[in-house]
């Protein structure tokens, strides 16, 4: 015993790559922990970590029949918990490929399925001339906007969007606003511009729409409840009328080019 006791202070000098292993282990553990808070794995580590205790327990007594019970006992339980816990193994490893280190690899494929589905979404409003706004999240945060609706933090599919914008739903007044692949919130209040050389033609979703890109960054899809027409917002000016594929064009334009050149695109916006 007392052996093993100065042992643990006989241990060479910490370096970096010590603190790089210790700091990795770290979060590791943590973002474990956080994965399975309050689901069943909680009791299923809670007795591992009983085993674990009773191994260096019995060896250190020494306890020679509770070390051969729990030796023997740690190979059956690795295997019962792989056949437990299968599915959460399966969401603990698609959690870890959703790590920023790995969207940068697959950044330009998630920005194509957000612009099809916002593209597909506009396109069906439009053809039920069904009012809508939608703000797109660019290099400037829309956080005090998202903080003024109803947060939702899903996944963004054309089916949500058309859903939250029927005439029916209570949370088709306002704008959605969208952050990289999610819809963060709904029903959220934008500014309206106070531009005097805006179109009196224009309704207040255009007007929200301008004012909103007068103040940041953000890219805002609008479709007229009257005449169903497609527009895009960006710096302050709008286009309207715009048929499916020039808005993908154009999103495009926005979104993903200005991703790959590390800054703003520019455009005809921008005159």
């Amino acid at each position: 015993m007392s052996e093993y006791v100065t042992s643990l202070f006989r241990r060479p000098p910490v370096g970096w790559w010590d603190l790089l292993d210790i700091a990795i282990v770290s979060v590791l553990i943590y973002e474990f922990l956080k994965l399975i808070r309050g689901t069943r794995a909680v009791q299923m580590a809670a007795g591992s970590l009983l085993l674990v205790g009773l191994f260096y327990a019995s060896q250190l007594a020494p306890l020679q029949t509770v070390n051969w019970m729990v030796r023997n006992m740690l190979l059956y339980v690795a295997f019962a918990a792989i056949v437990i816990f299968q599915s959460d193994i399966r969401r603990a490893l698609a959690h870890f490929g959703q790590a920023p280190f790995f969207r940068y690899f697959n950044r330009q494929e998630a920005d194509d399925e957000t612009i099809e589905e916002l593209v597909v979404a506009a396109t069906m409003l439009s053809s039920q001339k069904v009012g809508a706004i939608i703000a797109v999240e660019r290099e400037i945060g829309l956080r005090n906007y998202i903080e003024s609706g109803i947060p939702l933090d899903a996944t963004l599919t054309y089916d949500l969007i058309v859903t939250i914008f029927q005439p029916g739903s209570p949370l088709h007044d306002g704008a959605v606003i969208v952050q990289e692949d999610r819809v963060a919130a709904a029903a959220c209040f934008l500014p309206l511009t106070v531009n005097p050389r805006v179109s009196r033609e224009l309704g207040t979703r255009h007007r929200a729409a301008i004012g909103l890109t007068e103040e940041n960054d953000a890219v805002a899809i609008v479709v007229s409840e009257e005449r169903g027409h497609i527009g895009l917002a960006m710096n302050g000016r709008i286009d309207v009328a715009l048929s499916p594929d020039q808005l993908r064009d154009r999103l495009r334009t926005f979104i993903i080019v200005r991703r790959g050149a590390g800054g703003r695109a520019s455009s005809a916006y921008d005159a």
